[in-house]
């Protein structure tokens, strides 16, 4: 039976370093206010084809049912080299006649004719980082947008007639109210989007956010107003028939993102890019996953990738903890082992769990303690 993979392409520039991004992105080179000019966009298309030459037979017999293209801001890349990255993909692969092709978008580097390109490029679908749809708190995020770009790029991407659009944006921000955003994922929503992203405020080490937090100069939400906020998204995305399908990702009947369900779901991926990771399986259970390297000038002259082999009791750990973030769940398989039952004895006493044969899943009661629960499974 042929195995379902995706390929996950980064693109390194950002206009500017959010804050709150602990992901392998840089302000392009160049003298300041040059922006994407900075950038060698063709040179590295040049460089994602030459690994892809390099890997595409590793990923024979693979069926590729989506194509991702991250960052960074992959928007600020040429459309026609991106589209050449994207036709090296689908002669050197397998691809799917019906493959999903996402393009992650800032508000300030689309409009309606760089959809339009995007489009004509092959991609179905964006995924745009609208983050919010207040003013201050797009300040507090350090985003080069408003409120009204954001809501100008979703209307331009609609304009421009791409079929599948998503939003994301982040909760939890200090002095916001759970009432605030419930009403920022409905604004979303009544704009035409099908699919909603909604995560969670997270600091991480290493981001400006980070240092600030690290030295106590950075307000940060009250737990209880940030739960609350979870919830009441949840309900009233809900109650505009999207469904909960995924912790952080809300999805119209057959909207949802079929890449991020691969990842989830623990197939292979081809990764291309600076700082990309990729995972092949090298047998039944056990493989390699890789990542080149982080840096966008050792990328383009060839640095050696790292790589890590992951057996098959490391791959059900991953499985499980991705697995359960599903409202679908997890397929346990020969994953569930005598330490695994005595925690789902547990587990299942206070509801936090639910079996349905071998498949175990999180009843949306319990969401809000799903990385508690994967890690007593782990």
């Amino acid at each position: 039976m042929q195995r379902s993979a995706g390929v996950y392409v980064h693109f390194p520039y950002c206009l500017a370093k959010c804050p709150y991004c602990d992901f392998a992105s840089y302000v392009p080179p160049g003298p300041p206010g040059t922006g994407a000019k900075g950038i060698d966009h063709a040179g590295y298309a040049d460089a994602v084809l030459r690994e892809l030459a390099a890997r595409a037979p590793s990923f024979e017999g693979r069926r590729i049912e989506s194509v991702f293209f991250g960052g960074g801001t992959p928007s600020l890349w040429e459309p026609r080299e991106l589209g050449r990255v994207l036709a090296g993909i689908c002669a050197s692969l397998d691809v799917s006649p019906d493959v999903e092709v996402t393009v992650e978008c800032n508000p300030t580097s689309l409009d309606e004719e760089r959809a339009r390109a995007l489009l004509a490029a092959g991609v179905g679908r964006l995924s745009i980082g609208v983050q919010s749809l207040d003013d201050a708190r797009l300040r507090t995020l350090g985003r080069l947008h408003d409120a009204s770009g954001a809501r100008r790029a979703l209307e331009d991407a609609r304009r421009a007639g791409v079929p599948r659009v998503s939003g994301d944006l982040i909760f939890g921000l200090p002095e916001q109210s759970p009432e605030q955003a419930r009403d920022e994922a409905l604004a979303l929503v009544d704009l035409g989007l099908s699919h909603v992203s909604a995560y969670q405020l997270t600091i991480e080490p290493g981001t400006r956010f980070g240092e600030l937090a690290r030295r106590g100069r950075l307000p940060l939400a009250d737990e209880g107003a940030v739960a609350e906020s979870f919830l009441a998204i949840d309900e009233a995305l809900g109650a505009r028939g999207l469904a909960h399908y995924e912790i952080s990702n809300y999805a119209r009947p057959g909207e949802q993102a079929r890449h991020n369900l691969g990842y989830w779901r623990g197939d292979e991926y081809l990764g291309l890019g600076t700082a990309a990771y990729g995972f092949v399986l090298e047998g039944e259970d056990d493989g390699v996953r890789y990542r080149n390297d982080p840096l966008p000038d050792r990328y383009l002259a060839g640095a050696p990738d790292t790589r890590e082999p992951i057996d098959g009791a490391a791959r059900a750990r991953e499985r499980i903890m991705l697995g359960l973030r599903m409202a679908e769940g997890v397929d346990l398989g020969r994953a569930l082992t005598p330490e695994r039952e005595r925690a789902l004895g547990w587990l299942e006493g206070r509801g936090r769990v639910v079996r349905e044969g071998m498949r175990l899943r999180i009843p949306p009661s319990a969401w809000l303690w799903t990385d508690d629960t994967a890690a007593r499974l782990f």
